[in-house]
């Protein structure tokens, strides 16, 4: 059972991180097309470049702290004698 729940936090943590940057997204592409301007939206504008912060903390932090080889890979290699 704990091995579901971590797996299942991991599962929902990841989803978080991609809503984020799918926001953060979503703002620059209204902005690029003009259909919103940062100054005339300046809370929201500060809301999305904090997301964004957090969002490349995040993905500097799990860069620098996961495994970089892929365990399924390896696997792989050694049953194919590599």
């Amino acid at each position: 059972m704990p091995q579901r729940r971590s797996r299942i936090l991991a599962t929902l943590s990841e989803t978080f991180w991609v809503l984020v940057l799918a926001v953060v997204v979503l703002f620059a592409f209204f902005v690029a097309l003009g259909a919103v301007s940062p100054g005339e939206v300046a809370g929201l504008t500060v809301v999305v470049v904090l997301l964004a912060a957090l969002w490349v903390a995040h993905a500097v932090w799990e860069s620098r702290h996961s495994d970089p080889h892929d365990r399924a890979t390896v696997r792989a290699r050694e049953r194919r004698g590599f």
